[in-house]
């Protein structure tokens, strides 16, 4: 090779370099900022105390800060059209739950987001299983005489939701269905102020979040008959399984995990990725979100495929229970 060719080689190599060395400092850059974390919920709720107690880890493993902000409303459909709209480069990303994925897409339209086209699932953080709680001066002590005392008593039991089309009313309607129970559903607000009517005895009861009714569950206000989950809970096991207690196979949770807009380059896909699975196999946030009453999500849902599958299932769950609620989009 004479000396032009030589040259022409190495000018070429030199042209092609800042081409193929751009991604991998874009990959190894990444993140240098702070990334958002939006919840689409108001402060205070599961949501966002998940979020609040996963942050820290997220930040500890990715290098950078992970900022925490709330944009209620709509029972989170606001936030995760936003979030759907921005550029997809891993800074701004979206707490996922129920309502924004699963619930809302099943019972609207006019969404302004699909959730199956606009978002990649990054990870699942936990699941808070619902439970079946009664006021302590209910006359029953197990699920199956519940089911009794309602169908004896038509129309007189009123059990209490966050609201309409929430995780909680979709529980109550797939336990009705299962056991022909017949119970009132009574939407609230929101979990907080649904409580009070819960503990003063104005409602019969609920379908809500073990986070909620286990402190009123070992305080006395009000006694939990089955937790809607596989297996009995390590926080909580005298509670019985809904399976146990009479109702095959019902099972009911609130989730929270992390999605992207659609779009998100590989390299930030897997540090995000591998952020949430840190956040999850942490041992105090593991304490932390256990000791509210939620289960930590498997080394596979953690995963983006993991979580993909998970949203899958969920997404079924939650159209049969809409029909089943006479709830439909429009």
């Amino acid at each position: 090779m004479n000396f032009t060719s030589t040259r022409r080689a190495m000018l070429t190599a030199l042209a092609a370099t800042p081409m193929l060395t751009a991604p991998l400092r874009a990959q190894a850059a990444f993140p240098d900022r702070p990334i958002r974390l939006i919840v689409p919920f108001a402060p205070g709720g599961n949501s966002d105390l998940t979020a609040r107690a996963c942050a820290p880890a997220m930040s500890a493993r990715l290098g950078q800060p992970v900022v925490v902000e709330n944009r209620a409303g709509a029972g989170g459909s606001v936030a995760a059209q936003q979030v759907a709209r921005m550029r997809p480069d891993g800074y701004t990303i979206l707490l996922g739950s129920n309502g924004p994925l699963t619930i809302n897409p099943s019972v609207q339209t006019n969404l302004g987001y699909d959730p199956l086209r606009d978002f990649m699932p990054i990870g699942l953080f936990v699941r808070t299983p619902m439970v079946i709680a009664v006021h302590r001066s209910l006359p029953v002590q197990t699920v199956a005489e519940l089911v009794a005392y309602s169908k004896a008593n038509p129309g007189r039991l009123g059990f209490g939701s966050s609201g309409i089309a929430s995780t909680a009313h979709l529980s109550l309607e797939m336990f009705n269905a299962a056991t022909g129970a017949g119970i009132t559903h009574i939407p609230y607000g929101s979990g907080g102020a649904m409580t009070p009517d819960l503990v003063s005895g104005t409602l019969s009861g609920a379908i809500t979040e073990i986070s909620t009714a286990l402190p009123l569950h070992r305080e006395g206000a009000v006694r939990i008959l089955a937790v809607a989950a596989v297996d009995r809970l390590p926080q909580a096991p005298e509670l019985p399984t809904a399976t146990e207690a009479g109702v095959a196979g019902y099972q009911a949770a609130a989730f929270v995990g992390i999605v992207a807009p659609t779009g998100l380059p590989d390299y930030a896909a897997r540090a995000l990725g591998e952020a949430v699975a840190a956040a999850v196999a942490d041992p105090a946030v593991r304490s932390r979100l256990e000791g509210m009453g939620s289960l930590m999500a498997s080394t596979t849902e953690a995963t983006p495929v993991g979580f993909a599958a998970f949203l899958q299932r969920e997404t079924a769950w939650t159209r049969t229970a809409a029909e089943r609620a006479g709830l439909r989009a429009g």
